[in-house]
């Protein structure tokens, strides 16, 4: 006990362990078969949780699978389409889930965020923007949660975007279904903390991954040098910027922090 009245274990964990580890969780990361999403997986394997690394593809999913197995974690994949609700809850909710890490993004029905003024959208092109950022998170929030409550314990995090917290011109779709995940995430945090449930997110600004390499490696130099200006650390983030976070807040030693949402973004924008 400190001077503040404050046990040991009380300073390092919810549960008397090691802070930083998952033994005994099991954890369920959407859209995770390359990227972020992977990368993730693969730290919450490192630390410990067996992970069910979900994917639209199955060989996407399995590579995922033997990396962390290679690495003698646990892991196994799991097929299932975040905007099918029936689907989810047919793959989650006897799951018994202790971490799930809403990673799962669409931007766009291309895949890329297709940049247009919102009065020459209809809702037709919404759609794609929300059915996965917005009721996508909510499908699999809403299968895992019930689990969680009655274990008294669970961490949901959710990936979001800077676009969300900012408002980029030519995305309003975009931008309100990744804001809308947020505060969703911030409501589940009011609801939930009272069982040990802590519920945050994730905004990601420019990322550099399997899916952007092209751009990054073969792009106009100059369309590069003008996005990058837009950051005080002028590089795109990497999936691994984004996985200690994430895994900190999936971990006994975030306990205490919940209803937040924390940029990752080089500087691109500020957060009190």
């Amino acid at each position: 006990m400190d001077g503040s009245g404050v046990t040991a274990n009380e300073l390092t964990s919810d549960d008397g362990g090691d802070p930083a580890r998952l033994e005994g969780r099991r954890a369920v990361v959407t859209g995770a078969g390359q990227g972020v999403g992977a990368a993730i997986a693969v730290a919450l394997a490192a630390a410990g949780a067996e992970v069910l690394v979900n994917d639209l593809s199955l060989e996407r999913a399995n590579r995922v699978v033997e990396r962390i197995t290679a690495a003698s974690g646990s892991a196994t994949a799991a097929v299932f389409d975040v905007t099918d609700h029936a689907g989810v809850n047919e793959a989650l909710a006897g799951a018994a889930i202790d971490i799930l890490v809403n990673n799962a993004g669409n931007a766009g029905g291309l895949g890329m965020t297709q940049l247009a003024p919102f009065v020459e959208t209809v809702p037709a092109d919404w759609e794609p923007y929300l059915a996965v950022n917005l009721y996508g998170v909510m499908h699999c929030t809403r299968a895992v949660l019930p689990a969680m409550i009655a274990g008294r314990w669970g961490r949901v995090v959710t990936i979001v975007s800077d676009a969300g917290r900012t408002g980029d011109g030519g995305m309003a779709a975009y931008a309100a279904a990744k804001a809308g995940a947020a505060g969703f995430i911030r409501a589940i945090a009011s609801e939930v903390g009272r069982y040990g449930v802590t519920a945050n997110a994730v905004a990601l600004g420019t990322m550099r991954t399997e899916f952007t390499e092209a751009f990054w490696r073969d792009g106009e130099p100059e369309r590069q040098r003008a996005i990058l200006r837009n950051y005080t650390v002028r590089r795109p983030g990497s999936p691994a910027d984004v996985a200690g976070l994430v895994g900190f807040l999936c971990s006994p030693a975030a306990a205490w922090i919940t209803g937040q949402t924390y940029p990752v973004n080089g500087g691109s924008s500020y957060a009190m």
